[in-house]
């Protein structure tokens, strides 16, 4: 099987703090909590370590370790960080004819702070990840490909999304979307217009959450589904607006998407095809960190369901795959490959 992933690629630079040496604040009334720093104050880090990541390489990585025939479609600087992604790609055996270099903007870098619920605290500069051109996303891109992988797209690049749908859905592959927080915010109409070229459309929580007044506003107020029995407690409310996740799952559908996910951490992941919900339990697991978890499990659930997985093991199959990525500092050691997910699950 053949994949092509797009989106972002960087370098992740991650600072892991022990819990007491760096103070937390959440404040009572809110979920919102805050990493406090005290300027001039250098403080011990347990470990300083240097990675690629990004969006698109850890789909890239995710997939190959699958026992797909990957190709990644990023953009990179003309810079020393360039040479650590496709000394990356290569390791992998991933395919970096995709790539392209971008003469005016660095490689992408992202300086992460993990500490108490591991739950990073993110510095990034985008750099040329923004940067994408029609001339990169040739239609011979997507020659042959089985599965097209899209992931966070920003600034310039954001504005190909719908063009990139539709030359991946013409090309006859199974068409995967996990946008950035961005592209749910600011840029929503191009994204429901493009849904009628994507198969599997995922994002975590509170990335739904998000998108709710704009859906609202987009498929009609006077809509209404009554919460699913199972899952009645999950509701997606946000300034005023409020849905059930059985009425959100609705209304993606209805803009084209036959599968719709919706990670939310350790409270476990869902997804809805043909709107039929699925809901798999996380898996528990010592956290080291949280980066990746997301990557891990939209792109082994879209594998294994384009390798014709029944749903509820192509999900669980996801979960342990994600919890091995979260037992480590990157975003990538953790991936397993396809026989060592299935031991796992018996």
């Amino acid at each position: 099987m053949k994949a092509l992933t797009i989106g972002s690629a960087t370098v992740d630079i991650i600072a892991t703090i022990a819990s007491e040496d760096i103070e937390r604040m959440t404040l009572q009334n809110s979920d919102t909590a805050f990493l406090l720093m005290q300027p001039g104050r250098k403080v011990d880090a347990r470990s300083i370590t240097t990675h690629t990541g990004g969006g698109a390489v850890n789909a890239a990585v995710s997939l190959r370790r699958l026992g797909y025939d990957v190709s990644a479609l990023v953009k990179l600087g003309n810079d020393h960080n360039s040479e650590k992604v496709l000394s990356r790609l290569e390791e992998e055996g991933i395919d970096g004819s995709a790539v392209s270099i971008c003469p005016t903007e660095a490689t992408a870098v992202s300086v992460m702070i993990a500490a108490h619920d591991k739950n990073a605290a993110i510095f990034t500069h985008r750099g040329a990840n923004g940067f994408l051109a029609e001339d990169d996303i040739g239609k011979e891109k997507f020659e042959g490909c089985d599965l097209v992988y899209i992931t966070n797209l920003s600034n310039r690049s954001a504005e190909l999304f719908p063009e990139i749908c539709r030359r991946a859905k013409s090309a006859g592959a199974f068409v995967s979307a996990n946008p950035g927080i961005l592209q749910l915010t600011q840029r929503t109409k191009p994204l429901f217009d493009s849904l009628q070229y994507v198969d599997f459309f995922s994002c975590n929580f509170e990335e739904a959450r998000a998108l709710v007044p704009a859906l609202v506003d987009h498929t009609g107020w006077e809509r209404h589904t009554a919460p699913h029995p199972d899952h009645e407690d999950r509701v997606l409310e946000i300034e005023g607006f409020k849905l059930s996740l059985a009425d959100y799952f609705q209304r993606m559908h209805s803009l084209g998407p036959s599968h719709i996910g919706v990670t939310d951490g350790i409270n476990g992941s869902y997804l809805s095809k043909d709107g039929e919900t699925h809901f798999t339990p996380s898996v528990p697991v010592e956290v080291a960190a949280t980066a990746g978890a997301g990557d891990a499990f939209a792109s082994t659930l879209t594998a294994c369901l384009v390798l014709g997985e029944p749903v509820d093991k192509a999900m669980l199959l996801a979960a342990q795959n994600a919890a091995s990525v979260v037992a480590q500092v990157d975003a990538q050691s953790g991936l397993l490959t396809l026989d060592a997910l299935k031991a796992r699950i018996g």
